[in-house]
C-alpha cells in the first residue's frame, strides 16, 4: 500500500503504526491524534510517519484508513476523511464491538466506499502509544466482519494486512461478534471493575485495610480492571442489549451459588467446581494461555 492512515495513536494504534513500519507494508505512514503527549512518543520512535494535526490543504488519497480511537469519537473523525478517501479507500477501525460502529459509519461516511470492521483481540490493562508493540498482534484472532456488498478483492487485502501483521483472521458477522464477546471479554471486565469496587467498599465499610492483603484473585482482577475507562464505557454502552443479558445470566449463576453454598449442597458446589476446570484446560489446549502456574508470571 501506497498511503496508510491511522486515526488514534494510543495503544493499538502505535502497535500498528510499529508493525507496519518494521513489516514495511506501507510506503507512507500519516497518524492523526490530539494527544500531545502520544505524538512525542511516536516522533521520538523516528519511524518516520507523518502527523496530520488537521485536515486541511492535504492532497492525499488514503489506500487504507484504520480508525484506533474510542467508539466515541467514530462519527466526528468519519466526516474528517470522507474528503481524502475514494471508491478504492479501505476503512476500517479495531473496536470491540461492531453493531452500534457499523451503523455509525454507514450513515457518516460516504457513499461508495468499502467499510469492514476489524477486531484485533490483542488489548491489554495499559493504554497510551509508549505501551505500543510491533509484535502486539502476533499469534491474536483478528475477527473481519463480513456483511453484504463488500468487495472481495478488498476483503482479501485487509485480510491479508492483518496476517502480515501475525494474526489469526476469522469472519463473523457483527450480530455473531458482539454476542460472542459479551460473555468472553465485556462481562469479564464489568465483573473485575465491579469485584474491585466491591473489595474497596467493603474496606471503607469495615475499616480494614485489605487491599494490601490482595490474594492472586484481587490481584489478577485489579490487573483487568486497570483498563481505560475511556474505552470501556463505550464498550458497554454500545453492546448495552448483549452486556445486559450476559450480566442477568451471571447473577442467576452467582445466586444458584449462594443458594449451594448456603444450603452446603456438597455434590452440586464439587460438580460446579471440577465442571469449570475444564474451561482451563480447553484454553490451553487451543493454545490461548500458556500451562505455567501464576500465568507463567515467574
Amino acid at each position: 500500500m501506497k498511503n496508510i492512515l491511522i486515526i488514534g495513536c494510543g495503544l493499538i494504534g502505535s502497535s500498528v503504526l510499529r508493525a507496519i513500519h518494521f513489516r514495511k507494508l506501507s510506503k507512507n505512514i500519516f497518524i492523526y491524534e490530539k494527544s500531545k503527549k502520544n505524538i512525542l512518543i511516536i516522533k521520538k520512535l523516528k519511524i518516520g510517519c507523518q502527523v496530520i494535526n488537521k485536515f486541511k490543504n492535504i492532497n492525499i488519497n488514503f489506500d487504507l484508513v484504520i480508525f484506533c480511537t474510542p467508539m466515541s469519537q467514530y462519527s466526528k473523525n468519519i466526516l474528517k476523511i470522507n474528503k481524502f478517501i475514494t471508491n478504492k479507500t479501505i476503512v476500517t477501525d479495531v473496536g470491540s464491538t461492531k453493531e452500534l460502529s457499523s451503523k455509525k459509519f454507514k450513515k457518516h461516511l460516504k457513499k461508495n466506499i468499502t467499510w469492514i470492521p476489524s477486531h484485533p483481540v490483542a488489548g491489554s490493562e495499559v493504554s497510551g502509544a509508549k505501551h505500543g508493540n510491533k509484535d502486539l498482534f502476533k499469534n491474536r484472532w483478528c475477527v473481519l466482519i463480513k456483511e453484504k456488498n463488500i468487495k472481495k478483492k478488498h476483503l482479501s487485502i485487509l485480510k491479508l494486512f492483518w496476517k502480515k501483521l501475525g494474526a489469526k483472521v476469522v469472519m463473523m458477522n457483527p450480530k455473531e461478534h458482539d454476542f460472542i464477546f459479551s460473555i468472553t471479554s465485556h462481562l469479564p471486565h464489568l465483573i473485575a471493575y465491579n469485584l474491585v469496587k466491591t473489595a474497596t467498599d467493603f474496606e471503607k465499610e469495615k475499616k480494614y485495610n485489605l487491599i494490601k492483603y490482595s490474594a492472586g484473585g484481587l490481584r489478577d482482577f485489579s490487573r483487568i480492571a486497570a483498563s481505560n475507562e475511556i474505552m470501556w464505557r463505550d464498550i458497554f454502552f454500545s453492546n448495552q442489549k448483549n452486556i445486559i443479558f450476559a450480566i442477568n445470566l451471571f447473577i442467576k449463576n452467582l445466586n444458584l451459588f449462594k443458594n449451594d453454598i448456603k444450603l452446603k449442597n456438597n455434590n452440586k458446589i464439587i460438580r460446579k467446581l471440577i465442571n469449570t476446570k475444564k474451561v482451563r484446560k480447553k484454553i490451553i489446549q487451543l493454545k490461548q494461555d500458556i500451562n505455567k502456574p501464576d500465568f507463567g508470571r515467574f
